[in-house]
């Protein structure tokens, strides 16, 4: 399965918490949390939802967990070849979007 449309906020965030190297749920989770500056709401649930869908489509990975991994932290995840590429294609959309809302004239009161 391959996702072509537009990412949601929650899984482009977690694409960009993995963007940084491997990691584990909870600790995206949290880099999720501080990116979006709380505004993206996961629960270990809706995570692990979105997770399974980003697996399933080949833009993440599960991977050995580094060799001075604390063992409780469970699985590791990393970004594929495919998810930096559809992160970095979801960039640039949002730059365009930026770019055309710098462009829109303000109004003045």
């Amino acid at each position: 399965m391959r996702l072509t449309k537009p990412l949601k906020s929650a899984p482009f965030h977690i694409l960009l918490a993995l963007a940084r190297g491997d990691s584990y749920g909870y600790a995206i989770m949290q880099s999720v949390k501080e990116d979006s500056d709380g505004r993206i709401p996961l629960r270990t649930g809706s995570f692990y939802r979105h997770l399974q869908i980003l697996l399933e489509s080949g833009l993440v990975a599960e991977t050995h967990a580094p060799d001075d991994a604390d063992a409780r932290r469970g699985t590791y995840y990393r970004l594929t070849s495919l998810g930096r590429t559809t992160l970095e294609r979801e960039a640039r959309h949002w730059e365009r979007v930026v770019g055309l809302l710098r462009q829109t004239p303000s109004e003045e009161s």
